[in-house]
């Protein structure tokens, strides 16, 4: 599956979650029902992995950790805030060149409308 495909059912589980609970919750609720969701779709899922960060060839014990990886290529970081911040799309930057991956979803549950609250960012595409 191409990251694009990945992207679309992981769009879809987003619009039934926030369409089913809406916004307001933690950031914890929304990843887990997420992770719920892409599972039920059929999707390999893994929750909260390191990502390991090197300092000239020496790994170092920095506690970094991905929201959610979908089928080992695609990055969502989950955000229940007022609006993004630069910051959040530095950070999911950051994560993509870490880890060499292309694709990564940013996701604020705490919007009006989801549509607003998506947001793709890439690494070398």
């Amino acid at each position: 599956m191409t990251e694009n495909e990945i992207t679309y059912k992981i769009r879809g589980a987003i619009f039934e979650i926030y369409n089913t609970v809406g916004p307001g919750l933690l950031e914890s609720a929304y990843e887990a029902a997420l992770y719920y969701e892409l599972r039920k779709a059929g999707l390999k899922v893994e929750r909260q992995i390191e990502v390991p960060f090197r300092y000239k060839d020496v790994k170092m014990p920095v506690g970094y950790r991905l929201d959610l990886l979908v089928e080992g290529k695609v990055i969502i970081e989950i955000k229940s805030v007022t609006d993004f911040s630069a910051l959040h799309f530095k950070q999911l930057n950051a994560y993509l060149k870490l880890t060499k991956l292309k694709l990564g979803l940013l996701v604020n549950f705490n919007t009006v409308n989801i549509r607003d609250g998506i947001a793709r960012v890439v690494n070398n595409l």
